[in-house]
């Protein structure tokens, strides 16, 4: 008889309500969030400048510095659009060195990852669009490389 009302009492806490969900805090409001972002711009366009004025090892330096940013603000739900082209850009450039270098098959893994990006971005604008078919022309360079 103990066992039945055990085996009821179980069952029964199952059948209750959920606990009501709390809403997240949405994270690229903060202050710190958008500081964030202008420093991993700041740094993709510092990036940028070194590789073409010919430092690459300038410019790695600088990805490489970019890079744990570019962790924390894509990171939260809902990425910001600032956020997202500022790591873009980042990882475009970081495919562009590779492609210089004959890594192909890397070059083409991070234009992948930024043709996903622009590819499912809401709502679509034309430099969402722009910035789609720039990461669609830089992998069939990368796999016309591969061909090879």
């Amino acid at each position: 008889m103990v066992r039945l009302i055990l085996i009821g009492a179980v069952l029964l806490t199952g059948c209750g309500s959920p606990p009501a969900a709390v809403p997240e805090a949405d994270a690229t409001a903060d202050a710190s969030y958008t500081g964030t972002v202008g420093q991993l711009a700041a740094l993709a366009r510092e990036a940028n400048d070194a590789f073409h004025k010919g430092k690459p090892d300038d410019a790695a330096a600088l990805i490489e510095k970019g890079e744990p940013l570019e962790s924390q603000v894509l990171s939260v739900n809902h990425p910001t659009l600032a956020a997202t082209e500022a790591a873009s850009d980042l990882d475009d450039l970081y495919g562009r060195m590779l492609l210089s270098n004959r890594h192909y098959v890397w070059a083409q893994s991070l234009f992948q990852k930024n043709l996903a990006r622009w590819k499912y971005w809401k709502p679509q604008t034309p430099d969402t669009l722009t910035r789609m078919k720039q990461a669609e022309a830089a992998i069939a360079e990368c796999e016309r490389h591969i061909a090879e």
